[in-house]
């Protein structure tokens, strides 16, 4: 039998589904991000191409997510939680929402001000980069802040998934449950 704190307090099956499609694309490209230094030129190149492409589907999947975040209110907070938890946990999801669309946009910047003439979707079609003058200067500082963002990005995941393995095993609470599907609570 289902709680009213277990029902009531799960998030939606659309953000549900943008969180997990979202973090898993995220995952995959600060794999690529930091392991492409080390390949052979053409692999380096091929997997930077998914790069690119993963980023342009984290941002529109993220614009998405947004927009799905002001029409469908997401669960309160657990009043199990302490109230420095809560605020910690605010912080963390407003500092993501910033991230997920900013680290995209300052990728796309660096490809557009790099030598790129156009971006291809894993080959579907071409987007073009963006208006913006082509500076050796300027790519490689987008590039350095945007490397050091995806480097926050991943201390802010390893952070947040420490947070849910937290609450449910030593706190034994719904948070996880709350976002995971096959999890009840």
């Amino acid at each position: 039998m289902s709680t009213p704190q277990s029902s009531a307090s799960r998030y939606s099956r659309g953000a549900i589904a943008f969180h997990w499609t979202i973090a898993a694309l995220i995952l995959a490209n600060i794999t690529i991000g930091l392991l492409h230094e080390d390949m052979a030129r053409e692999t380096r190149r091929f997997w930077m191409g998914q790069h690119f492409a993963i980023g342009l589907a984290v941002l529109v999947l993220s614009v998405g997510r947004v927009g799905w975040r002001l029409a469908y209110k997401p669960p309160a907070p657990l009043m199990t939680q302490a109230a420095w938890e809560r605020v910690l946990a605010r912080a963390v999801h407003v500092i993501f929402y910033l991230l997920i669309i900013a680290l995209p946009v300052l990728g796309w910047l660096a490809v557009s001000t790099g030598r790129a003439e156009s971006i291809s979707f894993f080959g579907l079609f071409e987007m073009p980069v963006l208006p913006v003058a082509r500076s050796d200067g300027a790519h490689s500082t987008l590039e350095t802040v945007h490397g050091l963002l995806g480097k926050i990005m991943l201390g802010l995941i390893v952070l947040h998934v420490i947070g849910a393995l937290k609450h449910h095993i030593l706190d034994r609470d719904l948070t996880l449950a709350r976002m995971i599907p096959f999890i009840r609570g």
